[in-house]
């Protein structure tokens, strides 16, 4: 078995040992409200439990990471599979360096789910080590993104402790009209969640049944000599096509639940014959988010965010609030190194220039003002608790954008990240 061979292995290995550490946690937290059992020792007792597995879900991640490097020959972190595998992986480092300080174990129930899904995420795309192109031949590569990522991942972190203090604080059973807006944020915030969750799962179940259309289109320019040059691309949709490229044509087409041909064509501004295939598969994600929402819904028969809410009772908000700054304070420096003053070093050797308002460069800076001011709201008066948790919600949200939505969505010298 090559090393290659191996760290496949690892990664699905840690992937299900993830879940049993996640299940583990809902035990170690869900336990003492449904056992007779002294609450404080079934806790602490689980709580051990869960994060030894959770440690060993990480040892197996960090041998997957350290085999792909030495198997591929170059840091894994070059495109979107490699980069939301590493990720995921310090998430698990940033709620383990959390969890010893605070030691509070149902940090661990919505870390952990972070982790898995960003994980989950991450093996949607192609898994082939593919050679370094050359602005990314430089060990600036290794220090730029490695500590924008963990910087990141505490902001993950601290998103997770902010959405428990909402969870904890949000009166799910009043009907005053505050209440019921804060109600309204928290569902969409998890209604965000399944939609992600949904994307996962229509690209996996269709990838399993083998699903393939194809389109072709023409595009054509005009060169310097005033002469057309006509060019033919392919396209392949793995779920079926609800939204075909711009002014292309049918190659072959297989249909689904009587959908025998696209609804509508993706507009042509949206360049590019992919960006029909992106349209398609956020329509998706979208449909099978929604359904999987209305069948949680049907099976709890009352919204998602009050049916986890009764779960963090006995917590004190205080303490989440402070989880949630302390560790965005750490990951806040981490992120301007990687993300901004090395990416700034690395971009004058690469390209000659510190910053040419590359569409990534500029929503990682959005991202440094945001939490530039986050931290200093945070330390003035009154902007605590409710208010601080949902900058801290808000700002994660545009972390994935500047993540997820400019690698593979806004054309930019980031967009050899990958595609799907």
């Amino acid at each position: 078995m090559s090393l290659l061979d191996f760290s496949r292995d690892a990664f699905i290995v840690t992937f299900f040992v993830y879940c049993a550490a996640f299940i583990l946690y809902a035990v170690a937290v869900m336990g003492t409200k449904f056992s007779n059992r002294d609450p404080g020792v079934h806790g602490r007792k689980w709580g051990r439990i869960s994060f030894t597995v959770s440690s060993l879900g990480l040892a197996a991640h960090l041998t997957f990471f350290i085999t792909r490097w030495i198997g591929g020959g170059h840091i894994p972190v070059s495109n979107m599979y490699e980069f939301m595998s590493f990720l995921s992986m310090m998430i698990m480092v940033a709620f383990t360096v959390v969890y010893l300080i605070f030691r509070k174990t149902i940090l661990g129930l919505f870390a952990t789910p972070i982790s898995i899904i960003i994980m989950a995420y991450a093996a949607v795309f192609p898994q082939q080590v593919q050679p370094l192109i050359p602005s990314l031949q430089s060990y600036w590569l290794n220090i730029h993104v490695t500590l924008a990522a963990t910087g990141e991942s505490f902001f993950a972190v601290g998103f997770a402790a902010a959405f428990m203090h909402l969870l904890r604080t949000v009166n799910f059973n009043s009907n005053v009209k505050s209440d019921r807006r804060q109600q309204r944020w928290v569902e969409f915030t998890l209604i965000c969640v399944v939609v992600v969750i949904g994307f996962i799962a229509a690209v996996f179940g269709f990838r399993a049944a083998g699903y393939e259309s194809v389109f072709t289109q023409e595009k054509t320019t005009i060169d310097k000599q005033g002469q057309a040059i006509t060019d033919t691309s392919k396209v392949s949709y793995s779920l079926p096509p609800i939204v075909a490229p711009y002014n292309s044509e049918v190659e072959s087409f297989k249909p689904f639940l009587g959908l025998k041909e696209p609804l509508f064509h993706a507009p042509s501004w949206m360049s590019g014959i992919n960006a029909g295939r992106k349209l398609n598969t956020v329509i998706w994600s979208v449909i099978v988010g929604i359904i999987l929402y209305g069948l949680i819904r049907l099976v709890m028969r009352k919204s998602i965010g009050k049916t986890i809410s009764p779960l963090l009772q006995g917590l004190d908000p205080d303490d989440l609030d402070e989880i949630s700054y302390r560790a965005i304070a750490i990951g806040f420096p981490i992120f301007t190194l990687g993300a901004l003053i090395f990416a700034m070093i690395w971009a004058q050797i690469a390209w000659g220039r510190f910053w040419g308002w590359d569409p990534k460069e500029v929503w990682a800076l959005i991202s440094w003002l945001y939490y530039s001011a986050y931290l200093h709201l945070r330390l003035s008066r009154g902007w605590q608790g409710r208010n601080s948790s949902w900058l801290a919600v808000i700002g994660f949200l545009v972390i994935m954008f500047t993540l997820v939505g400019v690698n593979l969505v806004i054309a930019g010298l980031h967009s050899y990240a990958g595609t799907m």
